[in-house]
């Protein structure tokens, strides 16, 4: 039986994101924002944050209303490479879980692909991936949208039967599990979905519970 290839989502799965990165990339975002529209701090947060609820990624708000602005360029400013590199808090287990996976691995992020390829590298983690596929080679179509998937299915010529997607967010493995693909849900609480085929409370699980490398 060919091995699973699996597509694993970067902050908040490979790494603790809420701890160091996400904090600076939300500030990062607001002071773009309010530079760029030129508003004040406090509306371009909540411009911010009322594009993230209704669209579901900041980036598709000011797409759909700024068309003037790049946002390859608020991609860019939102991940500042040296800042957010300045200490990485990876998940317990990290290399070894992967090292311990057979099959293919591919980074699939909402974040830049300079972002995850750095990050993989920070942690160490580079060598037991394939590929990295960030938002902006997906023509800045995050996750959970379903173009974006397909795009990635079919830059690499994937079979989604043969896909295993490892994600915190259960919103993205919806979109996956209606692709067929399997889906692994790292969350702390064991409360399960509809979507989830194997609820977890730590990556470190994942070998014993999806095929271990002997």
């Amino acid at each position: 039986m060919p091995h699973p290839i699996w597509l694993f989502d970067l902050d908040n799965t490979l790494h603790h994101a809420h701890r160091h990165v996400f904090p600076i990339i939300d500030a990062e975002m607001t002071a773009w924002i309010a530079a760029n529209l030129a508003i004040a701090p406090h509306a371009a947060d909540e411009l911010r944050r009322r594009y993230w609820q209704r669209y579901g990624a900041t980036i598709l708000g000011l797409k759909r209303h700024h068309p003037q602005l790049d946002p390859h360029h608020f991609l860019a400013a939102a991940h500042p490479l040296p800042r957010l590199l300045e200490t990485v808090h990876p998940v317990p287990g990290l290399a070894r879980t992967l090292r311990r996976l057979r099959g293919r691995k591919i980074l699939f992020t909402n974040g830049s692909t300079a972002y995850g390829r750095a990050m993989l590298a920070a942690l160490g983690v580079s060598r037991h991936f394939d590929a990295v596929v960030g938002v902006d080679a997906l023509r800045l179509t995050p996750k959970p949208f379903a173009a974006g998937y397909r795009q990635l299915l079919a830059r690499y010529r994937l079979d989604p039967r043969r896909c295993v997607m490892v994600e915190d967010s259960v919103d993205n493995l919806t979109t996956a599990k209606r692709l067929r693909m399997r889906t692994v849900w790292l969350r702390p609480h064991r409360r399960g979905h509809a979507a989830v085929d194997y609820l977890l409370t730590g990556l470190h699980q994942l070998p014993g519970r999806l095929g271990r490398q002997r």
